[in-house]
């Protein structure tokens, strides 16, 4: 399975998406570490992006490898300096090029959904040295800042989004053309369907992802990891009005949508940014990023271990 369309969909726009999204809080990386069971000599960052997550990663282990196949995504992770613990190559999270067992910890941070479950799960297995641990995190969109009206406009703006996706996927139209919400929740066109639970989902440009809500199940059924356990922390961030819509545009539906001609105005993205300046104003205020860890410990004898 070529996942090609998948990292070409995280080009263009590495240095917006790194000045904006957000690092994980330091409660996951005792819990990481605890299930380790010491401070990883080596941690594997798969779908390392811009570096977000090595860097964070960099801070509790002892040097840090991210895996990025978009090479924009890790030209503009390689120029970030401060960290000599860290290194970045280009490979798949289902090839790696790295040597079998070269792995304490295994990462995969806003990245999953877009990874072939199966392929990914073996290549972690192999990399992750017995007890080693992978962890998959998530955050949920958009942030909690304590206004109800702004965190409305978010939604507003991704139901428009939602329906421009559809067509260019080439979903059947939606009954209408306008769409007031969406739920926080909701996995871009649709919400899973537990008959399918393993099919990938083919939208814009060819590009497929699996539902965050079936990680831990998937986790479960691959049987690389002994034990299996989904927790969630909160993050807390400050920023302004301009980070939150900036945050809204760092999302690929909505940089797929531009590749496509799409405008601000078309996407709801004008009135999103109005109505969040008039409800926000100035100065900055909090951003609580609820993160979802998927965790899987790896047994001494991968084969059969099951949950």
């Amino acid at each position: 399975m070529s996942l090609d369309a998948n990292a070409n969909r995280f080009s263009g726009f590495a240095d917006l998406y790194d000045a904006v999204r957000p690092t994980p809080p330091s409660v996951l990386a005792d819990v990481i570490t605890r299930y380790a069971g010491e401070r990883p000599k080596v941690v594997v960052d798969l779908g390392c992006g811009t570096g977000l997550s090595t860097r964070w990663a960099a801070d509790w282990a002892t040097a840090v490898i991210g895996v990025e196949p978009s090479a924009d995504m890790r030209a503009r992770a390689a120029a970030v300096t401060g960290h000599t613990n860290v290194s970045y190559v280009d490979g798949w999270s289902s090839d790696t090029h790295l040597p079998t067992g070269t792995a304490d910890v295994v990462l995969a941070v806003q990245a999953l959904h877009w990874m072939e479950p199966d392929g990914t799960f073996a290549e972690v297995a192999r990399l992750l040295r017995p007890g080693g641990v992978f962890a998959a995190l998530d955050c949920d969109w958009p942030p909690s800042i304590g206004n109800a009206a702004a965190e409305q406009a978010w939604h507003t703006a991704r139901a428009t989004v939602a329906i421009h996706e559809r067509e260019i996927a080439g979903w059947a139209p939606a009954r209408t053309s306008r769409v007031a919400s969406s739920s926080p929740q909701t996995d871009q066109l649709r919400p899973t369907d537990p008959n399918d639970a393993e099919a990938a989902v083919t939208i814009t440009d060819g590009v497929q992802f699996w539902h965050k809500g079936q990680h831990l199940g998937r986790m479960i059924r691959s049987q690389q990891f002994r034990h299996c356990v989904e927790i969630a922390a909160l993050a807390y961030e400050t920023g302004d009005a301009d980070r939150f819509v900036q945050l809204f545009k760092s999302q690929g539906d909505y940089q797929a949508l531009r590749r496509h001609g799409f405008d601000d105005a078309a996407l709801g993205i004008d009135r999103f940014a109005e109505d969040v300046a008039a409800e926000l104003g100035k100065g900055e205020f909090p951003f609580w990023f609820t993160y979802r860890a998927r965790i899987g410990v790896r047994g001494s004898d991968v084969a059969g271990a099951g949950r």
